[in-house]
């Protein structure tokens, strides 16, 4: 769920001035150096990408050899300690790296421009955790047995992932997971944050990334007690995010953003509102 809590951060939050090791002083930094961390973001990119197709099939019970439905092979207690331990683990890394005070401090350790890449790459690694590690639970929530209910919510689990996919290249696919940084610097260039202007999904809703999440973690004809603790618990996480999140941007942006989340509700549009024209603010991609 790595652009859940960093969909708008990544938008609109810039961690301040760059520090001596970031893309700005890259001209003191050696080529092979330089080769060096891009090739850390091509790696932690490919990370990302195997580790959200495999999510995929954990989800929706496709073509994995164990997923979030199988069954149980566990007691009940140790299911329920293991996997709450790893949503924790994996709901503190995101929430604890993803705030502009640790950006930071992060910065003075690594060099700027593998700073989203690391995000990426310790997200990923939090999530295989999870997808390894998880333990199935067993008995039914629900069932649907209707093969026209049954393709609707395949079909909503499906615009889920595709939302979520989309979403990111509206809003900077390459920026998001920290490839145009490292290329950035690999050409011995600056790193300049993105306007932000709102396409169309973020003028209906101020947080489609969220949407997509939530779709595709509740749609699904068959709802085991596992699915449920995790769709249950992954969407406190994301609800709690948001307060999170927009605190944050609120604090950097003031009115500007202020004034947008007054204009565009949270995760539910209003029916019958147009869509407002694009509007650009500043900040980071």
């Amino acid at each position: 769920m790595y652009s859940a809590s960093e969909s708008l951060s990544r938008k609109f939050c810039h961690a301040g001035p760059p520090p001596s090791g970031s893309p700005t002083a890259a001209a003191s930094i050696p080529l092979a150096q330089r080769i060096g961390v891009f090739l850390y973001g091509v790696i932690c990119y490919a990370v990302f990408f195997a580790t959200f197709l495999y999510a995929v099939g954990f989800m929706g019970n496709i073509g994995v050899p164990r997923s979030i439905d199988s069954a149980p092979q566990t007691s009940l207690a140790e299911a329920l300690a293991v996997n709450l331990a790893l949503l924790l683990v994996f709901a503190v890394q995101h929430s604890v790296m993803a705030r502009p005070a640790f950006k930071r401090w992060w910065t003075c350790i690594i060099p700027e421009a593998a700073e989203r890449s690391t995000y990426v790459l310790l997200s990923s690694l939090a999530l295989i955790l999870l997808l390894w590690q998880w333990r199935p639970i067993g008995g039914e929530v629900w069932s649907v047995s209707h093969p026209l209910a049954r393709g609707v919510l395949w079909g909503l689990f499906a615009s889920g992932w595709l939302i979520i996919l989309v979403t990111t290249f509206l809003i900077n696919h390459f920026d998001l997971f920290g490839l145009r940084q490292v290329w950035l610097h690999l050409r011995n260039r600056p790193y300049e944050p993105l306007r932000f202007v709102t396409p169309w999904p973020y003028r209906v809703v101020r947080h489609p990334l969220y949407v997509g999440w939530l779709l595709a973690f509740w749609a699904t004809p068959t709802m085991s007690a596992a699915h449920l603790l995790f769709a249950v618990v992954t969407t406190a996480y994301i609800l709690a995010a948001i307060r999170w999140e927009e605190r944050d941007l609120v604090d950097a942006h003031g009115e500007s953003y202020t004034h947008y989340r007054q204009r565009v509700p949270m995760l539910i549009p209003r029916l019958g509102a147009r869509s407002e024209p694009p509007r650009s603010m500043p900040g980071g991609a």
